[in-house]
């Protein structure tokens, strides 16, 4: 299959240029425009797009990121390369498109012979970027591919970590804020160690009181305490030959501490109240919130204890660091929800997904699968909208009509944004009323299909998202 490339720039001299540089090797498309660019990247799969920066900053002049502007073709195609446009006057928006995550730029007028010689060598490291991929991704079972899907450089560095670590045998420390997703991790790397076959057990270190703790962990012998009517395996017992996972490691006592250390040094431990050494055929995987280096300073946490579980560290990014995951985030949840609801939800509205990535996250992952979970509750259509989610998440998205609007703003930038949120709004109401049909939905807004085929290409907004959701989940009722 012939590789596609697609031109957009007003410089007609350029395409013409673009196109005498492949010849038959490349189909070349062109576009004047940054809708029009959409619309034909949604129709066909295109390997490169070369854009002028021009044609990237937003019409209305406000602060609109590169990084935005790029993003609605990522999403159509991950791996298409972007190469920016530019006159000399403009190389430095050009670099700051480049930093944004284009891969090159060109500047007028054309080279046919350098702008060939780049397309090639990106062309190249494609292929071989593809066929260690292929080979990388064999490691993988086919389930865990939902979860390794990720933009964001710190997130494949933990997934290559997990890769290299999950065979061996090595005791692994899992670091990272609350919510972050580490028991996901944890489970990720049982699932592809040796021991997949056998137990995975999971202990939520801080949940479970102190005195407690040792019996949930090594089991108690009949008699051993108040209440000890019976024997009982722990779970380390329990996960012989396979994983354990701590969570929350940091939070258990000293007395604890030792028995661990005992578990990580000589593989051996005894259940309360008995006198039997049993054997730990176990391997560990702990997580923690806490600093444990600096617990270690104060004298809360073993120093000994640290570095027997601190073989082979992995930490994990805060959401707030990889909001360019987000989308791909919210998609897995409301697969998950579909999966389980009758009432079908399939997509969602783009200004939730800008608000979702304007906030911050304190709670993480947990707080996003949460917030989702709640909205799904409460939508009554087809897509998320921003009435089924808490008011102070669109604190500083742009007005809808009847808000009152952002007076710090210049009244073109400010009429702009409140314009924009409008159509937006609009045109999906307008498609889950009609289930996603053109022609209606164009008849209905007084515009031609052309005119509206244009608007859902300048808004990322997809019609396929709207059809015949309405019957699916009448159907179900």
């Amino acid at each position: 299959m012939m590789n596609s490339v697609l031109v957009a720039t007003r410089h007609t001299t350029a395409v013409e240029s673009i196109r005498s540089s492949f010849a038959d090797e490349f189909e070349i498309d062109a576009t004047d425009s940054y809708d029009g660019c959409l619309e034909l990247f949604s129709r066909k799969r295109y390997e490169f797009l070369i854009i002028d920066v021009d044609l990237l900053r937003s019409r209305d002049g406000d602060k609109t990121s590169y990084a935005q502007r790029l993003q609605p073709f990522w999403s159509v195609f991950p791996e298409a390369e972007i190469i920016v446009l530019t006159s000399q006057d403009t190389i430095r928006q050009a670099v700051n498109a480049v930093k944004a995550g284009a891969s090159n730029y060109f500047t007028y007028p054309i080279d046919p012979a350098e702008i060939h010689y780049v397309i090639e060598s990106i062309h190249r490291e494609q292929q071989l970027y593809s066929e260690l991929k292929y080979l990388r991704d064999k490691f993988w079972r086919p389930k865990s591919h939902t979860v390794l899907y990720t933009k964001n450089p710190g997130m494949k560095m933990v997934f290559e970590k997990v890769r290299s670590v999950a065979p061996a045998e090595s005791t692994v420390l899992l670091t990272g804020e609350t919510g972050t997703g580490k028991g996901v991790i944890a489970k990720l790397i049982h699932e592809h160690s040796r021991r997949s076959s056998k137990q995975y057990i999971s202990v939520h270190c801080g949940a479970i009181p102190d005195t407690l703790l040792e019996s949930e962990l090594f089991g108690h012998e009949k008699g051993a305490f108040t209440g000890a009517d019976r024997r009982k395996l722990g779970k380390f017992e329990i996960a012989d030959q396979g994983t354990i996972f701590l969570d929350e490691i940091g939070t258990i006592s000293a007395p604890m501490q030792i028995k661990l250390l005992q578990v990580l040094q000589d593989k051996t431990f005894q259940r309360v109240g008995g006198e039997a050494t049993l054997k730990a055929d176990v391997r560990i995987i702990a997580a923690t919130n806490s600093d444990l280096q600096a617990m270690c300073d104060e004298g809360s946490f073993r120093r000994d204890l640290y570095y027997r579980l601190n073989v082979f560290p992995i930490e994990i990014p805060p959401l707030r660091r990889r909001k360019e995951d987000i989308p791909s985030l919210v998609e897995h949840f409301l697969e998950r929800w579909n999966r389980l609801s009758r009432h079908k939800i399939s997509g969602v509205d783009r200004a939730v997904i800008e608000a979702l990535q304007r906030y911050e996250w304190p709670g993480n992952i947990r707080e996003l699968e949460n917030l989702i979970e709640r909205a799904y509750v409460l939508e009554q259509s087809s897509v998320l909208t921003p009435t089924s989610f808490p008011a102070e998440l669109f604190s500083e998205r742009a007005p809808l009509p009847g808000e009152e609007p952002d007076y710090t703003l210049p009244l073109p930038q400010a009429r702009g944004k409140a314009v924009a949120a409008f159509e937006h709004s609009y045109l999906t109401r307008l498609l889950v009323a009609h289930e996603g049909k053109i022609n209606r939905s164009a008849a209905a807004a007084g515009i031609t299909p052309r005119q509206l085929h244009k608007l859902l290409a300048r808004y990322g907004i997809k019609k396929e998202d709207f059809k015949a959701s309405r019957k699916k989940s009448a159907k179900s009722e």
